[in-house]
């Protein structure tokens, strides 16, 4: 069962998952915009019994504060205060669309801090045609206004995004979500070429993958983070 916390990072309170052994090697799994810490329900109990696995709830989002306001940049530095906080010098690094950003520009920024990398239907740091979103009714897991900023920034992101993924040195895998996802797959094939130590998989099961596909994504993600060593000379 999973452990619940609460870390205070640069005056914000950032709510976090704990399962699996204190002594494993420390993983951290970051969701998609407009999800929480729960997303990951269905596969943190497999890497728990390899890993002591964090699961955070970014801020604005779930159990965390909604302080307002809001970026990508924001939230990377959350993650690496959260990181000091805990202790935790290098760390392996899932993110997921919105999450995936942020996975890479901590690695970007901090490649020190990163043992592995993977990146789960992430979108791609391209223009794209901004399009405004309408809130949905009743009350929301997730601050509002999250959405707005973070979308703004998908639309337009900062250059230097894709300029500087040439910088991450963590071994990384990308996983797309196929033809069934919005995110252009080709794109992603890009930034796979862009980032020095990479690979790709595609699972075809839409943007949703490790909650669509949770055995197939946690197949792909355990044999990319635990490789087979190979066998002793002689």
């Amino acid at each position: 069962m999973a452990d619940h916390r609460t870390v205070a990072v640069g005056g914000v309170q950032l709510a976090c998952q704990v399962s699996g052994a204190p002594e494993a090697p420390p993983l951290v799994l970051l969701h998609s915009l407009g999800e929480d810490a729960t997303d990951w329900d269905g596969v943190a109990p497999a890497f728990a019994r390899h890993w002591r696995v964090h699961v955070l709830d970014l801020r604005g989002h779930g159990r965390s504060d909604w302080p307002g306001d809001y970026s990508l940049e924001l939230m990377r530095d959350d993650v690496v205060g959260f990181l000091d906080a805990l202790g935790l010098d290098r760390v392996s690094l899932v993110g997921h669309s919105m999450g995936g950003i942020v996975a890479y520009l901590l690695a970007e920024d901090h490649p020190e801090r990163v043992e592995r990398l993977v990146l789960e239907d992430v979108p791609p740091p391209f223009p794209r045609e901004p399009t405004t979103p309408e809130r949905p009714d009743g009350l929301l897991p997730y601050d509002w206004a999250t959405v707005l900023a973070i979308r703004k920034q998908v639309d337009d992101p900062d250059p230097a995004w894709w300029a500087r993924l040439g910088e991450i040195t963590a071994p990384t895998l990308l996983i797309g979500g196929g033809p069934r996802s919005h995110v252009p797959q080709d794109r992603i094939a890009e930034m796979a070429r862009r980032i020095p130590d990479s690979l790709t998989v595609t699972i075809a099961a839409g943007h949703m993958v490790h909650a669509a596909r949770p055995r197939e994504f946690t197949e792909a993600v355990l044999g990319f983070l635990r490789p087979v060593e190979p066998p002793e000379p002689g």
